[in-house]
């Protein structure tokens, strides 16, 4: 079993809910991840809130790293220059080192010049700051994260989770990552793609959801479903419908199923030995073809490539 040290670094002003979440996510998957924390001193780190923290390493852990995740700051103590001890830590993190930022983390490795020429996200409330700090980055504001190896930028705090999840899913599968998911009672998968800023993710007192017809569409992604199915279950107009449906999940309806399907042939890639054709039909493209441009739209290898990579022995 490979085991992979990620090193976390803490930086002063860190928020300290995302500065556990590399910890807890990853700790849970089964000892696949070393999760060690480092500031650039080796001394403690003021936090956001009324306490600091002590960690036990210095900027050296750095340099022994096969993922170094950046912990965000208040905005406060974002500048469009790295501190000279920042860029002293950072100059150690080997070549080819899988690099993550949660949130404004992605303000620290931009002000390091290593996010020029990239595209990258970082919380929508600061995407104006951030674009006029730094124009050479190709800042993408509406999604929770953006894996442009090796450099992985996510958005808010709980965009946190789904980076590390992600990074989960790509080393070792969507069984492991959803047995994660499972253990820290978080959502199993939202897309990178997913939007960060839902108009309306409860309904209002009174106000149909979709989550009802969401759970039903589960249950028949093998089938040819269109809108006015959808909607007919919720018991809508087919435009009523998918307003309320991008309100809630912030994604239009027809996104959010080809979303789902690719999830589910992921898995069964990961899981079965059905033919390429036959995991379409189960998921609900219409043919190999289909699954394979879907597939590769959302992670970049053929079906081939992702059974070779993930498959185990069963």
């Amino acid at each position: 079993m490979r085991r992979e040290r990620v090193v976390v670094l803490a930086l002063d002003g860190v928020y300290p809910f995302e500065l556990g979440i590399p910890s807890r996510i990853l700790g849970a998957a089964d000892g696949r991840y070393e999760v060690l924390t480092c500031s650039v001193d080796g001394g403690p780190v003021r936090t956001n809130a009324d306490f600091g923290v002590t960690v036990e390493h210095g900027p050296e852990a750095l340099a022994t790293a096969g993922t170094v995740v950046i912990a965000p700051v208040v905005p406060a103590h974002l500048t469009d220059e790295a501190p000279d001890d920042v860029l002293a830590a950072l100059a150690l993190i080997r070549p080819g080192t899988r690099i993550v930022s949660i949130c404004t983390g992605a303000f620290v490795l931009a002000a390091a010049g290593l996010l020029d020429g990239r595209r990258a996200t970082t919380h929508w409330q600061v995407a104006d700051r951030f674009r006029r700090m730094f124009p050479l980055v190709d800042l993408d504001p509406d999604v929770l994260f953006v894996d442009d190896h090796p450099f992985l930028t996510s958005a808010g705090a709980a965009s946190g989770v789904d980076i590390c999840l992600h990074l989960v899913r790509e080393d070792h599968g969507s069984h492991l990552a959803n047995t994660v998911a499972r253990r820290c009672v978080v959502p199993p998968f939202r897309d990178g793609g997913q939007a960060q800023y839902i108009e309306q993710p409860v309904p209002e007192q009174g106000a149909a959801s979709t989550a009802a017809t969401r759970a039903w569409i589960l249950e028949r992604l093998g089938e040819p479903l269109t809108l006015a199915d959808l909607a007919g279950h919720a018991r809508m107009s087919q435009r009523t419908f998918a307003r309320r449906f991008h309100d809630e999940v912030g994604l239009s309806p027809g996104r959010w199923l080809i979303q789902q399907r690719v999830a589910r042939a992921r898995h069964l890639l990961e899981s079965s030995d059905l033919t390429v054709d036959q995991i379409a039909g189960r998921v609900g493209f219409a043919t190999g073809a289909s699954l394979r441009q879907h597939l590769h739209a959302a992670i970049g290898v053929s079906p081939q490539a992702y059974r070779r990579t993930f498959q185990t022995a069963r």
